[in-house]
């Protein structure tokens, strides 16, 4: 008697994926897993990741540079961009019925917004910059709800380790978490990824 191997069930892409997850989580394997299903299912279809992560030291560039190595082998035919700040402009510009839009990460874009190179903190920062990055993210909920194509956006969960010390970092926290509320409420799936494994909370597809 031959043992027969399961097979992997087929991922489908819903028209927008909030991917939650810690950090070596597996959010961004996942990301790339539904764009290569979005790829496989037409030769018409299209993928464009919005990277918005920038190399401001030695280490990030070494970690930019690994991504790019893995991305190549696991999605070799997704194109790339980099857009730091204007995210909303981004998904509208470039969202299109044969094109999924794949944001990584919505955690470095937020860090771009509330803490700029000069060090300004979301804390100690006067009040027209908690205004601005509110604008942002409303800005970034409307572009999701209008997209012409799928939409995947990868996110961090930092909310349920011990309070930080610092007010900065709460107010962070705090932040990312009104952040991934807004996304979450928005999107048609929002998955939870631990350990390589997904976790769906939310399946309006």
């Amino acid at each position: 008697m031959h043992e027969t191997q399961a097979q992997a069930p087929v991922l489908q892409v819903a028209a927008s994926e909030l991917i939650l997850g810690g950090q070596r989580s597996g959010k961004s394997r996942r990301a790339e897993a539904l764009a290569s299903a979005w790829l496989a299912a037409s030769a018409q279809h299209r993928a464009l990741l919005i990277a918005t992560g920038t190399a401001s030291d030695d280490e990030m560039r070494d970690r930019i540079a690994r991504h790019r190595a893995d991305r190549a082998l696991r999605c070799p035919a997704m194109q790339t961009m980099e857009e730091p700040r204007a995210l909303a402009r981004a998904v509208q510009v470039h969202s299109r019925a044969d094109t999924l839009v794949l944001v990584d990460c919505l955690t470095l874009w937020l860090t771009h917004l509330i803490w700029p190179a000069h060090g300004l903190d979301v804390a100690s920062a006067p009040p027209h910059l908690a205004d601005t990055w509110c604008s942002e993210l409303d800005a970034l909920v409307l572009a999701i709800g209008r997209a012409h194509g799928p939409v995947v956006l990868v996110s961090n969960e930092i909310g349920q380790g011990v309070i930080p010390m610092g007010r900065e970092v709460r107010a962070f926290v705090d932040a990312l978490g009104q952040l991934n509320q807004a996304v979450a409420a928005t999107c048609s799936r929002v998955t939870l990824m631990c350990a390589g494994l997904p976790l769906c909370f939310k399946d309006a597809v």
